[in-house]
């Protein structure tokens, strides 16, 4: 929801009018080729030259095949902090059933070599697109703010193995500086288009992905008391995980404990030697995540011995991967929301209410060594889109639908301000 130019500063004028011309004249069919042709995790690799061209085209020094398609691209500009900017590339395995008339129909090998159709259901497209009208305008504008500004093009943010984390591990830090900031955004199809909004704690969850094991002794399904039933046992391990949440932490302490898949047995007169239960976790702090992954291992261990499993057959649990919590910095939040207060005026900020337990692998960058950032929202749904949907009773696609939509003016031209905004703020002139 962009302000009208006639109601706001001179100042911002210049800025909006600016940011609203580039989209005109070159981001409109920037953002409509990058949703026409998205790529998978860590193939990125038409997308990742493209923006490399674009960051070198606006004087930007640029490194680029970091963790296989990463960019990272530094603009240098006197003395002051070194600040970061990520936008993350890939799309998903996902055929686009929206009308769109830049619609996806790409089919696309994964880095597994496994075909799929391939979609921007998740919105990076406008990430890109804002990343690179976030370069013009900081390139061009180099008065307005003293430092280096660091915009980074990850990969993979949407693959079992995270980009952020293989850019990291490629020694980014090491090779072009630490930041001193870090920020990245991402457009919500939950927030009316054009709007913006910085949490002072969690913008996303921790996730952890185990799996528990649960040994079992064999036996006929006839003679059950001559064996031990892994079914049983992980039944139980099961009920007794919905505990922890509901007992363990405070109640105004969020948690996710869900049990997503539960594998066992061949033929239903055997009694098994093997359960397997997979699960997800979700926690907004870095205690809450030790202690629910540490109660987890407590239910599964000791419900192992309660249903007589020996000591060296008891459950046992295996970590898959997961991400840490997405924790905003409370002071650089509350700067960067004032200085969209002063500069973009209120009538764009919003509050927003996280309705799940989504995760984020921007942390990655975040931590060892801990790192001020911000991570923000900006809204990618009209008005008119929101009624429709409400008028027909329907709820709105979600994030990775096939009929998930954004409305690009106001979200990329959103997100150049916001962006933008921000870093003159952590950036400013001595």
């Amino acid at each position: 929801m962009l302000t009208p130019l006639s109601l706001l500063a001179e100042p911002f004028q210049d800025l909006q009018g600016e940011v609203e011309q580039h989209y005109d004249s070159e981001l409109k069919a920037l953002f409509e080729h990058f949703h026409a042709n998205p790529e998978l995790s860590f193939v990125e690799v038409e997308s990742a030259a493209l923006i490399a061209e674009r960051l070198k085209k606006e004087g930007y020094e640029v490194h680029t095949g970091i963790a296989q398609t990463g960019v990272v691209a530094l603009l240098r500009n006197g003395d002051g902090p070194l600040v970061m900017m990520r936008a993350d590339m890939d799309a998903l395995p996902v055929k686009e059933l929206t009308q769109l008339p830049y619609a996806s129909t790409v089919m696309q090998q994964n880095s597994e070599g496994e075909m799929f159709p391939v979609m921007h259901a998740c919105g990076h497209d406008v990430h890109m697109t804002s990343l690179i009208g976030t370069a013009r305008y900081m390139a061009a504008h180099r008065e307005t703010w003293a430092g280096t500004l660091m915009l980074i093009a990850q990969p993979a943010e949407e693959w079992k193995l995270s980009g952020a984390e293989a850019m990291r591990a490629a020694r980014i830090w090491e090779r072009f500086g630490t930041p001193d900031y870090a920020m990245a955004f991402h457009v919500t199809a939950d927030l009316e288009a054009g709007l913006l909004f910085a949490s002072t704690g969690a913008a996303y969850s921790a996730v952890d992905s185990l799996d528990i094991i649960v040994p079992g002794i064999g036996a006929h399904g006839a003679s059950p008391h001559r064996g031990r039933d892994p079914v049983v046992i992980g039944s139980q391990i099961v009920l007794a995980l919905q505990t922890i949440v509901s007992r363990e932490l405070s109640p105004r302490e969020p948690g996710v404990v869900t049990v997503g898949v539960f594998n066992a047995g061949n033929k239903r007169n055997v009694i098994g030697e093997e359960a397997r239960l997979e699960l997800t976790v979700r926690s907004d702090s870095r205690a809450t995540r030790a202690k629910l992954l540490s109660a987890i291992e407590r239910i599964a261990i000791n419900i192992g011995r309660a249903g007589g499993l020996p000591d060296d057959r008891l459950p046992r649990i295996e970590l898959k991967g997961g991400v840490p919590v997405t924790a905003n910095d409370p002071d650089v939040a509350a700067r960067v929301v004032m200085a969209w207060e002063k500069r973009l005026g209120t009538a764009m900020i919003t509050t927003y209410e996280r309705e799940g337990m989504g995760g984020e692998d921007f942390p990655f960058f975040t931590q060892e060594p801990d790192i001020p950032s911000v991570y923000f929202a900006v809204g990618g749904t009209t008005k008119a889109r929101f009624k429709a949907f409400a008028d027909r009773g329907e709820s709105l696609p979600s994030h990775h639908s096939p009929l998930f939509e954004i409305e690009p003016r106001s979200s990329v031209i959103s997100g150049v301000l916001g962006t933008v905004t921000a870093l003159q703020a952590l950036m400013p002139l001595r």
